[in-house]
């Protein structure tokens, strides 16, 4: 059973995890504004690689099985399409925008994602799409035209490539949520989020092995560690654990905070100048995503305690 002071102080938490991952892409623009060298290929090595061995760590002196879960062929091929396929693209694409955009934009972009998991299921699943999902999804993407435009219709407020780039995220964000809704279910997340870094990293690596010259300087160590432990590995314990004591319902309303905090950030920090209709369609973003967390009380099954 689960106490309201339990569950007030992992609703806190889990804001506070959204909110690292928000500041996580501020520190990323500062690492990438230090040296042309500092590519989001190599920060996306070295974050997966990093993190997803701590965590397996974290999972053996836990005695959750990270070795033996690979010995089942299935459970290796769904997660190596996890890090494939989600994990990869949605940091890598991720660090693209951040670098020819801000971490505000890419943040938003990033943030449509589960329209993209709306129309797949749609297609394959033949769920039908509720009167305000189609609403939610031309306010989403009311916003993003707002954001990429400042409103003029005969231009973009930012590259055509950092648009590509920044829905190919929020496409992977989809993959990063599908892939591994049934492996979950029998397998730890922290063995099957560990093991899809480890590959996509590696995957990368394979794909491009040169290293570049990187500065060597405590700025930039100190921030790139910070991505990893602030950005990475903290937030997706508290993230994980928070769902044991609050609603997932909850849990994506707290979401928000990410792009509110990355936004805000990157206003106070690098003195992104927002007009009035960036900040329209920032919060079209986040209202129409929250909207799809919005179930009819006749569906809602009346559960007030979380076991």
């Amino acid at each position: 059973m689960v106490s309201q002071k339990q569950r007030r102080l992992w609703t806190i938490l889990a804001a506070i995890a959204a909110t690292m991952w928000g500041i996580s892409g501020i520190m990323a623009k500062a690492l990438f504004d230090i040296s042309p060298a500092i590519t989001p290929l190599w920060l996306t090595q070295v974050r997966l690689i990093t993190a997803g061995v701590v965590l397996l760590i974290a999972a053996g002196i836990s005695k959750q099985k990270p070795i033996v879960t690979l010995k089942n062929k299935h459970n290796a091929w769904v997660i190596l399409a996890y890090g494939l396929c989600g994990l990869l693209p949605v940091q890598l694409f991720y660090f693209i925008v951040i670098k020819q955009a801000n971490a505000s934009v890419a943040t938003i972009l990033q943030f449509i994602g589960p329209f993209f998991v709306i129309g797949f299921l749609t297609f394959t699943h033949k769920q039908v799409m509720r009167r305000l999902d189609i609403l939610a999804a031309i306010l989403a993407f009311m916003g993003v035209f707002l954001l990429s435009t400042h409103g003029h219709f005969n231009q973009l407020a930012i590259t055509p490539a950092a648009l590509f780039w920044g829905l190919l995220s929020a496409v992977g964000e989809a993959s990063y949520t599908l892939i591994p809704v049934n492996i979950v279910k029998r397998v730890s997340s922290m063995v099957v989020t560990g093991w899809g870094m480890v590959m996509a990293g590696l995957g990368l690596v394979l794909l491009h092995p040169h290293w570049p010259a990187i500065p060597n300087e405590p700025n930039v160590w100190l921030l790139t560690g910070s991505i990893i432990v602030i950005g990475t590995i903290i937030p997706f314990q508290v993230m994980a654990n928070a769902l044991r004591y609050v609603k997932p319902a909850t849990v994506s309303l707290l979401d928000a905070f990410e792009p509110l905090s990355a936004t805000v950030g990157s206003v106070l920090i690098f003195n992104l100048v927002m007009v009035p209709v960036d900040w329209i369609g920032t919060l079209l973003v986040i209202i129409s995503v929250l909207a799809l967390n919005i179930t009819p009380k006749s569906k809602i099954k009346k559960v007030d305690k979380i076991e």
